[in-house]
């Protein structure tokens, strides 16, 4: 089976409201999948139908190679997962709250509730009463039942929230060890690239609905990331320079006078030469290394149409 899940035109239209529209996605057995997008992009739409929690309004899911219909039991018996907010009885300890989640899933194996509290440091809160968690350790105990029954695929939206930079750091290694130990195949949603880049296998970008990219993370290391920084008083005229005189296309606006070239193949010296014959006065003018957070702003950008583009 090339891969444990994978969606084809994945769709959902509530109210008359695409929240998603023709996503393909593609997850490998045992790897880590960072889903990547600005808030309200469609990440939590597209795990609630993966989980079976909503129906998609057309096109399929298919989980360890068995189409996802409204009655599939199976494959969510091999799944674990966090939607938005863990949600759990808070008069009950988080201890009684994972053993009553083992009974429901039918899982018995004597001293897995201890080592999913161990393994996410909330032996000395079990006895305690939820209500008296914090966030942080209602997080960490969404996380602890997720994993609880051992999962084959865990499905974790924003599994961060809540987490001081110690915490987050306790939760990627821990990711990184059951991808490694267990062969757990984790996808991860998150708004901030910088918590899933270290230890992402591949990296799917999503906004406005719409699946932009999937890119394996040495893919992305290979790609060449630089650009050329022009800044200018005028940068449309500048661009319309650009585009007639250099016939050149692959740039943006990006603001305060910036331009970025991504085309390293220029001659500077050419540039800037006909920039200056042109009448468009060049402030700065350099090579740049663009960092995989300026690269995916870039693709969420071409999306919402925040940068300009190169038409004069």
């Amino acid at each position: 089976m090339p891969y444990i899940l994978q969606t084809d035109k994945l769709t959902k239209t509530i109210g008359g409201k695409e929240l998603v529209k023709d996503v393909d996605l593609h997850i490998k057995k045992g790897e880590i999948y960072g889903f990547l997008g600005p808030n309200g992009a469609g990440k939590t739409t597209i795990m609630k139908m993966i989980t079976n929690l909503w129906k998609p309004t057309f096109g399929s899911i298919d989980i360890f190679g068995e189409v996802l219909t409204p009655k599939s039991t199976e494959p969510l018996k091999r799944m674990g997962s966090i939607i938005e907010f863990p949600v759990f009885y808070d008069h009950m300890s988080g201890y009684q709250n994972l053993q009553l989640h083992a009974e429901y899933m039918g899982y018995h194996h004597h001293g897995s509730i201890e080592k999913a509290l161990e393994m996410l440091e909330l032996t000395d809160a079990a006895s305690k009463p939820v209500k008296n968690y914090s966030l942080g350790m209602k997080e960490r105990l969404g996380i602890a039942r997720a994993i609880l029954c051992r999962p084959e695929l865990l499905i974790l939206d924003e599994p961060t929230n809540g987490l001081d930079p110690a915490g987050m750091r306790q939760i990627r290694n821990l990711f990184k060890m059951l991808c490694a130990e267990y062969g757990t195949t984790i996808m991860i949603s998150t708004h901030i690239l910088s918590e899933i880049e270290s230890i992402a296998d591949t990296i799917g970008v999503i906004n406005r609905g719409r699946l932009i990219k999937e890119s394996s993370i040495r893919e992305i290391e290979q790609m060449n990331l630089g650009f050329i920084e022009l800044s200018v008083s005028d940068p449309r005229r500048a661009a319309y320079v650009l585009h007639e005189k250099l016939c050149l296309t692959n740039f943006k606006i990006i603001g305060d006078g910036q331009i970025r070239i991504y085309d390293t193949s220029v001659n500077m010296q050419e540039l800037s030469r006909t920039l200056a014959l042109n009448d468009v006065p060049v402030n700065a003018l350099g090579r740049k290394a663009e960092t995989l957070e300026d690269y995916f702003l870039k693709l969420t950008m071409e999306v919402n149409g925040d940068a300009e583009t190169h038409q004069a």
